[in-house]
């Protein structure tokens, strides 16, 4: 021992608050918004109230489509348990353990209760990536290798592709393709948006819908990890279960919005078009352009002489 303490163990990582990728989308996406809020005093009339609404929404969507690609809280679990904590040594400790599924990894967090305890800050989330261009093994031994705490090396060593559990080819290819039908969702938006702008508005319409039924498709992809009979997780009597996160539901929620977007644009435009064209400012626009023709080319003395 070293000061009490197994020389072997590096100093305590502490808990990762925010992911960057996740604040660089989102500064992005508020750039792009506050940049719309600096124009919309130049917009008169209804038209304005019209335009927040759809520009809001839309980057509500893209952002949210963008952003759980980074997020780790697709799936979630959390147990309070008395635990050991190092290796060859008897030493107990009460923590929270939570595991939190992505979709490009898992991240597993160690939380003391108290945090101080046995003369050290107990304070860990590690990630361990299983995307294709990481090796989930070698990530598993160098947290071995670190001296990593017993309940974080035990939820890993769950996922590795030697353990009998044998769910970490099922994760992995189930984050894969759901990431790459979100990427496509990500896609038909953007032409979406495009459409709307020429304006297209039924075929805006329709790609709207195809957007929501990509972001439902990567939900039933990443949802095949279910079909896999998930090892018991347990410290002791305590277990840890898990469920789907916060990702998993505002992705859902967020594609259904978009089912019911594409299909009132679908449907305004068949029903009652004069409505939909007031609400994306088409009417307005052509009466300008109305008026700006009988102001031209319409000659009085001309007329007055027929």
């Amino acid at each position: 021992l070293f000061d009490g303490i197994y020389p072997f163990y590096p100093q305590q990582r502490k808990v990762s608050v925010f992911d960057v990728s996740t604040i660089i989308v989102i500064v992005v996406f508020l750039t792009f918004a506050c940049s719309f809020l600096l124009i919309i005093p130049g917009i008169r009339g209804r038209a304005r109230l019209y335009w927040t609404l759809r520009v809001l929404l839309s980057l509500v969507v893209g952002v949210v489509i963008v952003t759980v690609q980074f997020t780790g809280d697709w799936e979630t679990g959390w147990v309070k348990a008395n635990t050991s904590y190092k290796s060859f040594s008897r030493a107990l400790v009460n923590a929270d353990i939570g595991l939190h599924v992505g979709l490009s990894g898992v991240n597993i967090t160690l939380m003391g209760n108290p945090v101080n305890q046995v003369n050290e800050t107990i304070n860990y989330n590690e990630h361990f990536a299983w995307s294709f261009d990481a090796d989930y093994d070698h990530s598993y031994s160098e947290g071995l290798e670190r001296g990593l705490p017993s309940p974080v090396l035990y939820i890993a060593e769950k996922f590795t592709t030697r353990s009998p559990c044998g769910v970490h080819r099922q994760y992995r290819i189930s984050s894969h393709y759901a990431s790459a039908t979100l990427w496509v969702a990500f896609c038909t938006w953007l032409i979406s948006n495009i459409l709307f702008s020429m304006p297209v508005l039924v075929y805006g319409g329709y790609m709207l819908l195809f957007t929501g039924a990509f972001m439902i498709f990567s939900l039933l992809s990443f949802s095949t990890v279910r079909n896999s009979l998930m090892c018991p997780i347990q410290f002791g009597t305590a277990t840890l279960h898990t469920g789907y996160g916060g990702s998993f539901w505002l992705t859902l929620a967020i594609g259904l919005l978009c089912f019911v977007a594409g299909i009132t644009v679908v449907a305004l435009h068949y029903f009652n078009l004069d409505l939909l064209k007031t609400f994306f400012g088409l009417r307005e626009d052509k009466a300008e352009e109305y008026q700006e023709m009988i102001e031209v080319y319409v000659n009085p003395h001309v007329s007055k002489g027929l």
